[in-house]
């Protein structure tokens, strides 16, 4: 049997979970957006059921504000591997995750600064003169 055939192994109830996480939401907080009949702890089993009906998902989808495909289709192996091969790193310690190679040497930047102070410094005095020819005009 090819993986291709076999059937994903997703659960719902799990990734209504992640999804309310992501949102800020506490489970009282969606049981009182789905209604006067839900609790927290109905709201707690529910995320425990790795098959969920589409009417009661396409409530969750709506208050989460979420499609229907994403619930039934998120998989974290999925996520892992997208993960995976979009994030590459030179360095082989464990410690440093963020690859930070910039594209300009910190050195010219602080050079192109103080060029940029030297242009102000121009400017402010080149104010300065016309303030002082404006005084001696008016006297």
């Amino acid at each position: 049997m090819n993986t291709t055939d076999t059937p994903k192994n997703i659960h719902q109830g799990r990734n209504i979970k992640r999804f309310r996480e992501m949102m800020g939401l506490k489970q009282e907080a969606l049981a009182i957006a789905l209604g006067e009949e839900w609790s927290q702890k109905r709201v707690s089993l529910l995320e425990q059921k790795e098959k969920i009906e589409d009417d009661i998902l396409k409530q969750v989808a709506e208050i989460l504000k979420v499609p229907v495909d994403a619930i039934k289709n998120f998989s974290e192996d999925s996520v892992l591997n997208i993960i995976s091969n979009t994030f590459t790193s030179t360095d082989t310690s464990t410690l440093n995750a963020i690859n930070y190679q910039p594209t300009f040497h910190p050195i010219d930047k602080v050079i192109e600064l103080f060029e940029e102070n030297k242009l102000y410094e121009q400017l402010l005095a080149s104010e300065r003169e016309k303030v002082e020819i404006l005084k001696n005009r008016n006297l």
